[in-house]
C-alpha cells in the first residue's frame, strides 16, 4: 500500500509499504478521507519522531476483521479516533481522558491507503457513521470533539461573550460552536479572508489583529469577553487573552506557542479579578459522540469549510496550503483516489 511518509514540512514522500494484516481482533480499514491538522505542521511536535506517517482525521471503510471480531464488519462506515483512554483509570474517572497514562496504542496514521486498527481503538474508539454523513464531514469529528470538550471545560452557556483568538479551522469551529450555544462571539486574526469566513460563522463582530484587540472588543461587545479562546500560537494573541478576559471570566489555551517561547501571565492581576485559565488537550469519548451528532443533525455545519480536496499523492501541496493559510481553510487528502 502507498502512504505519505513526513520528514519534515518540506520533504513529505510517497512511499510504499506493506499492507498490514489484522490480527484476531483487530480490523483493517480503508480510508476515504483525511484531514490535515494544523497541528500535523507543528514541527517543534512532531520532528522528534519523524519520519513519519501523519494524519489523524479521518473517515474510513472497513474492509477485513480479525478472526474473533463481531463489532464490526466488511463495508461499514466509520470514524477512528487516533487514540483512546482505559476508561479506569483515576484520570479518566474523573474525566481527563486524554491525560491516560494506561493506554498508549494509537492509531497509524492516515495519510495511507490503509490503517490497521488496532483492539483498544475497535473497542472504544469506533463509531459507526449515519449513512448521510459523508467521509469529508467525518474528518470534522475529532477536531470538534477537541472544541465541544473546552467549551465544556469553560462552562461556556448560553448569553456569554466570547472572544476566539486565531481564525483557522479550530478557532471556525468554536466560532460555530460557541454561535450554537447561544454565546455572542467576536473573532480575531489577521486574514482577512478568515474573518469573513467567521463572520459567516456566526461571529457578531470581528477584529483584524493589526487593530488594539481589547479596544476594539470593549466597543464591540459593550464589554471585555466572558471567556477567551486561544486558537493561535502567536505570542501577540497570548498578549491579547490576557488583556480582553473580563473580570471573573476564562481564558482557553486551546494552542500554545513553542517551548522555547517564555509566557508570562500577570498573576498577581488575574488573583484580584479571579480569572481562570485552563488548558485543553484533544478529547474523549463522550466528546466524540456529541460532536457527530452535532454533525449529523446538522446543527454544525462543516462542508463549508472544506477548500481542497487532494490525493495522496498531493501530500505535500496539501501541507504548503495549511502552512500558506491564505487560501485554505479544511485541507483534505483522500488516500483512495
Amino acid at each position: 500500500m502507498k502512504v505519505s511518509l513526513w520528514y519534515n514540512n518540506r520533504d513529505i514522500r510517497v512511499e510504499e509499504v506493506p499492507t498490514p494484516k489484522p490480527g484476531p481482533r483487530e480490523m483493517l480499514a480503508r480510508v476515504m478521507s483525511c484531514g490535515i491538522c494544523g497541528s500535523d505542521v507543528v514541527e517543534w511536535y512532531r520532528l522528534p519522531r519523524a519520519p513519519l506517517v501523519q494524519g489523524h482525521e479521518l473517515g474510513a471503510q472497513v474492509v477485513e476483521v480479525g478472526a474473533s471480531l463481531t463489532k464490526f464488519k466488511p463495508g461499514d462506515r466509520v470514524f477512528l479516533a487516533p487514540k483512546v483512554p482505559c476508561l479506569e483509570c483515576r484520570y479518566c474517572r474523573d474525566g481527563h481522558y486524554p491525560q491516560c497514562s494506561v493506554v498508549k496504542e494509537r492509531l497509524p496514521g492516515a495519510f495511507a491507503e490503509y490503517v490497521l486498527v488496532p483492539e483498544t481503538i475497535v473497542e472504544n474508539g469506533t463509531l459507526l457513521l449515519p449513512d448521510h454523513v459523508t467521509y469529508d464531514q467525518s474528518t470534522f469529528v475529532e477536531p470538534l470533539a477537541c472544541a465541544v470538550r473546552a467549551q465544556r471545560l469553560a462552562k461556556l452557556k448560553d448569553g456569554q461573550s466570547v472572544l476566539v483568538l486565531g481564525c483557522g479551522m479550530s478557532g471556525l469551529l468554536h466560532v460555530k460552536l460557541a454561535h450554537a450555544r447561544g454565546a455572542c462571539v467576536v473573532a480575531s486574526d489577521i486574514n482577512a479572508n478568515r474573518l469573513a469566513f467567521a463572520q459567516k460563522a456566526g461571529a457578531a463582530a470581528t477584529i483584524n489583529t493589526a487593530e488594539d484587540v481589547p479596544k476594539r472588543l470593549a466597543a464591540e461587545a459593550g464589554r471585555l469577553a466572558d471567556v477567551v479562546i486561544l486558537c493561535t500560537s502567536a505570542m501577540s494573541a497570548v498578549e491579547a487573552a490576557w488583556k480582553c478576559v473580563d473580570q471573573g471570566g476564562t481564558v482557553v489555551v486551546f494552542a500554545v506557542p513553542g517551548p522555547e517561547k517564555p509566557i508570562t501571565v500577570p498573576l498577581n492581576d488575574f488573583w484580584r479579578k479571579e480569572i481562570t485559565i485552563l488548558t485543553s488537550y484533544y478529547c474523549g469519548p463522550p466528546d466524540w459522540e456529541e460532536s457527530l451528532q452535532l454533525i449529523a443533525s446538522g446543527r454544525i455545519a462543516v462542508d463549508d469549510m472544506i477548500t481542497h480536496t487532494l490525493p495522496l499523492s498531493e501530500t505535500a501541496e496539501g501541507f504548503r496550503l495549511v502552512l500558506d493559510g491564505q487560501e485554505s481553510l479544511k485541507v483534505i487528502i483522500r488516500p483512495n483516489e
